[in-house]
């Protein structure tokens, strides 16, 4: 055998050799794409979770709001039975809508879980995906109220009226103030 008939042998095992680390490496750079290719949806989705929320909560806001009618008469606010009443106010003679079509849960591409009060109806919504939040803080004023919370379903857009302090979920104690701490003490 001469020399070059010895490195072309040699080199052989070289060339499958690169293959495998080639492939290899590919591998593990589309495992890294594929793992921030969900983060960025599961950020797009929760977007369009605060977006869709706070459409309907202000949809409620607005249903909850009295309105001055033909001849400056006070509309009488009525308890919302159902979300599909914003899509057009059966209360009134002209077509008033709050909402311009009906949103589902994008995390969940389902209903929204209804939060009902039962003198003022439907109150506001939430989702049903217990997974865990990107956004755990630096929400806009009309929605601090979700700093802090540990699923998606803790997010609840809910209408509040105003001077009213916002409702505690069960199993919460309320805020202290002054006038709790003192009547701990007796």
């Amino acid at each position: 055998m001469n020399n070059l008939q010895k490195n072309i042998l040699n080199q052989n095992g070289f060339t499958y050799l690169m293959a495998l680390i080639l492939i290899m490496i590919m591998g593990i750079m589309l495992g890294a794409i594929g793992q921030s290719w969900q983060t960025i949806m599961k950020r797009e989705r929760e977007a369009e979770l605060l977006f869709r929320g706070g459409q309907i909560k202000n949809a409620i806001t607005a249903w909850n709001t009295p309105r001055k009618t033909v001849g400056q008469i006070q509309q009488v606010v009525t308890p919302l039975n159902d979300l599909k009443q914003l899509l057009e106010d059966p209360r009134t003679v002209d077509k008033v809508r709050y909402l311009r079509r009906m949103y589902t849960d994008p995390v969940t591409d389902k209903d929204w879980v209804i939060i009902r009060d039962p003198l003022k109806g439907i109150t506001g919504v939430a989702s049903s995906s217990l997974d865990k939040p990107l956004k755990v803080d630096n929400f806009p004023d009309e929605l601090k109220d979700l700093a802090g919370k540990q699923s998606y379903s803790e997010w609840k857009f809910m209408y509040v009226p105003a001077g009213q302090p916002t409702p505690t979920p069960p199993g919460v104690p309320p805020p202290v103030s002054p006038s709790n701490q003192l009547r701990g003490f007796r």
